[in-house]
């Protein structure tokens, strides 16, 4: 059975009553889309993405008969989850698929990276190079810092730089992407690091303002410059 938008199935067990009662009670859930049958029978309705998917209404119906008895493998609100998680993973497959390039142009070029003299690696897949090791404190994520930054694609396009706005940039280090959480925790005051940020550090799925498209990897020259500044 496909479904597509949003489409309410209140009672629809009784679409099912034809169906053999045992029959549904002893089908197992196999796979993902199993579940997310059954999870969608638990909360009698049906919920889908615009593009169609493939549900398999016997295990609609033992969501909604296993609730109805009281021995579910899910409740409401472990089903609603289930669903969510499920439907966000979809549609990320479907953004990596349309941006498949950039998603490959980007793994190609962390990979090739990584093998140059003087980046390092960190464990979450941050890289990142030393240009200036500065002798001040480090920053920890409760600071605010103050930086001159560089930002560009893999491609070299530039797409923001605070040499440009004429003046630092201030912000916590905790209100910014990972990659750069994690890099500033690294950078004494006085330092300057490129950072090499894969995507999932970066804007992940989601890509930013139109300029960055999802699943791009980026590249920052930063300049730490002070730390929580009056």
């Amino acid at each position: 059975m496909k479904f597509k938008g949003l489409i309410i199935a209140t009672g629809l067990i009784i679409t099912f009553s034809a169906c053999s009662q045992t029959g549904v009670e002893n089908l197992k859930l196999n796979n993902g889309i199993d579940s997310l049958a059954y999870a969608i029978g638990v909360l009698n309705q049906v919920t889908a993405d615009r593009s169609e998917v493939d549900l398999n209404p016997m295990l609609m119906a033992k969501g909604m008969l296993d609730t109805k008895e009281g021995n579910g493998i899910m409740n409401e609100a472990a089903a609603n989850g289930y669903i969510a998680v499920y439907m966000r993973r979809l549609q990320e497959e479907k953004s990596r698929e349309q941006f498949r390039d950039v998603y490959e142009e980007g793994v190609a070029f962390m990979n090739e990276n990584k093998e140059k003299d003087g980046v390092l690696t960190t464990e979450s897949g941050l890289q990142y190079k030393v240009l200036k090791m500065g002798d001040g404190l480090k920053p920890g994520l409760q600071d605010t810092v103050m930086v001159h930054y560089t930002g560009t694609l893999v491609d070299g396009s530039k797409f923001d730089s605070s040499y440009d706005n004429g003046e630092p940039a201030k912000f916590p280090v905790q209100g910014v992407i990972a990659g750069w959480s994690e890099g500033l925790q690294l950078m004494p005051v006085g330092s300057k690091f490129m950072f090499y940020v894969p995507y999932e550090l970066g804007y992940g799925a989601q890509g930013a303002g139109g300029v960055i498209e999802p699943y791009s990897a980026l590249i920052f020259e930063v300049e730490l410059l002070d730390i929580n500044p009056e």
